[in-house]
């Protein structure tokens, strides 16, 4: 049989940055991740899951 199995990985990093108050912070650092100012990478690994999501059906291998 074969089954399909989902794997996730997390990354995390605590950053500090100055500002006027949490709002701002989060603005501020959303921004520095969308311009790629901030980059995860492996050593930012924060753990993983695996769940077996079922059964591939013959259908499924056609695909």
């Amino acid at each position: 049989m074969k089954y399909k199995v989902k794997i996730i990985e997390t990354l995390s990093r605590i950053v500090e940055v100055e500002a006027e108050d949490k709002d701002d912070a989060w603005n501020k650092v959303q921004a520095q991740w969308e311009e790629s100012e901030i980059v995860l990478d492996d050593g930012d690994f924060d753990g993983h899951e695996i769940y077996v999501q079922g059964e591939v059906k013959d259908d499924d291998e056609n695909r």
